[in-house]
């Protein structure tokens, strides 16, 4: 079994890393050595490694330089995209691949499931609903009665919600301004799911461990509900039970709303992703989709403080 990991530099590429780092037979690749906005290179790339599985983690993920650089995020949330599940449909082989809420448009009351409407409000969601719909395309095709089959390899498409893991993120940036400054104001109106790379990256060897799980898009976030408010609220708590202190007051820490706080692209108010297909689907993530999504976090927090990263 050869696998090709796409995206290594990614917080969800580097948790695939420490993953597969017994491993035999697996390749990651970063920036460094290839574009992923060169489809003809791309397609020489996989050719030449012939894998049996393609994970793609790599993402154009920067939301508001994406407003102003149209053709690169389409380029690697869709084109690149199409590129590896070509290669997956014509060689029967599996193909694993990230997508995000930012799909949906935030609008609905309730969670979302698979099957939801979909309609971004900015370019990133746009490229990634562009990328989920270059899979569905390729690994389809329409009988003359209708009925939609998949003749060649199998595709997972994984909606998630606010990863954070080895890099740059909400909570380590939440942990740097507390140090930094002694007001913070953070927007209270949007909701989703904290959710864990390590998690993730568990849970997506156990979807692709399965031979028969049926191919297409699954939900996969922990148990719970936040907003990045109450998430900041949480980080605190649990980096000052460790004897960390800030600069932050407490007395200085403002929920504000999302209009108070206005970005180039538009976010959506509700993140929350029902996970009950998967849970249906693939039994054993049962225990790790019932999982809090506190415990990750607070186990995160812990990480980085015996790593000296706070």
């Amino acid at each position: 079994m050869k696998i090709l990991v796409f995206g290594m530099d990614g917080q969800l590429g580097r948790a695939f890393q420490q993953r597969f780092s017994s491993k035999p037979n697996v390749y990651f690749l970063g920036r460094q050595e290839l574009d992923l906005a060169n489809e003809a290179s791309l397609k020489d790339c996989i050719e030449k490694f012939a894998p049996d599985q393609i994970i793609n983690t790599a993402a154009y993920t920067a939301v508001d330089r994406a407003e102003n650089d149209i053709e690169t995020a389409f380029a690697i949330n869709e084109n690149a995209v199409g590129v590896m599940a070509s290669y997956c449909y014509k060689n029967n082989k599996r193909l694993l691949h990230f997508s995000t809420d930012y799909v949906f448009n935030g609008e609905k009351s309730s969670p979302y499931v698979e099957d939801d409407i979909c309609n971004p409000l900015n370019i990133y969601g746009q490229s990634k609903l562009g990328g989920e719909r270059r899979i569905q395309d390729i690994f389809s095709k329409q009988e003359n009665n209708g009925a939609q089959t998949h003749d060649g390899g199998t595709f997972f498409i994984l909606r998630t919600t606010w990863v954070y893991g080895d890099g740059v993120n909400f909570i380590r940036t939440i942990l740097r301004l507390a140090k930094e400054r002694s007001e913070l104001k953070i927007v209270s109106d949007q909701y989703g799911v904290p959710t864990s790379a390590d998690w993730l990256s568990y849970l997506s060897l156990m979807l692709l461990d399965e031979a028969d799980i049926p191919s297409g898009i699954y939900h996969a976030t922990p148990f719970g509900k936040t907003n990045w408010y109450e998430l900041a609220q949480f980080v605190l708590e649990c980096a000052k039970e460790l004897g960390i202190s800030f600069k932050l007051e407490m007395d200085n820490f403002f929920p504000i709303s999302a209009k108070q706080y206005p970005l180039p692209a538009k976010r959506p108010t509700n993140s929350i992703l029902l996970t009950n297909k998967l849970r249906r689907t693939l039994l054993p993530t049962q225990s790790l989709l019932e999982e809090d999504w506190r415990s990750r976090v607070k186990a995160y927090i812990h990480s980085l403080h015996r790593q000296g990263l706070i």
